[in-house]
């Protein structure tokens, strides 16, 4: 029996990462970063500010992203189903297929949780090479984790920075 199914739970560090590349862009982010910060059982560590990125594959307009750090002692499962529960409210399709969307919200750590099911991969499989989590969080978080893959320092070197720019005039709150 794990830690996430009964009894006490740890307080765990939690990364979101949110998106948004139609409509109004900032609106969705700021809407999503406020549902987040009502979550019950969770704690604002803070907010990246606003990167705007090129869209990754077919073309689509660019995003604006933003990265958010809580604390939390709510399951790794209920943590995905309040992502999900935002994307839904803001008219994300609940197939997740590529494209333009309203908002993306994707959980990337809970803790130091390595965790592989049907419904849920910890931390996020593509996180370590994506640049529009990587900088936004080593804003918030200058020596995070990514577990199982190092700091989150090295690995935004590794990465390139092109297409993505922090939009400075811009604060989500």
């Amino acid at each position: 029996m794990c830690d996430d199914e009964v009894g006490l739970r740890p307080v765990r560090r939690v990364v979101f990462s949110l998106g948004s590349n139609i409509d109004d862009r900032l609106e969705h982010l700021w809407l999503g970063v406020s549902t987040l910060r009502r979550t019950p059982l969770t704690r604002l560590v803070g907010v990246s500010p606003v990167y705007e990125t090129v869209a990754v594959g077919d073309p689509q307009p660019d995003f604006l992203n933003a990265v958010v750090v809580m604390d939390s002692t709510l399951p790794s499962l209920v943590l995905l189903e309040r992502a999900q529960a935002i994307e839904a409210a803001l008219g994300r399709p609940a197939d997740h297929e590529p494209g333009p969307r309203t908002l993306d919200v994707d959980l990337i750590v809970v803790g130091d949780r390595v965790l592989q099911t049907e419904r849920l991969t910890l931390p996020h499989p593509r996180a370590h090479e994506r640049a529009f989590v990587l900088f936004p969080w080593l804003d918030v978080e200058p020596d995070a984790v990514l577990p199982g893959r190092g700091a989150v320092r090295d690995l935004a070197d590794a990465v390139t920075d092109e297409g993505i720019r922090v939009v400075p005039e811009v604060i989500v709150p």
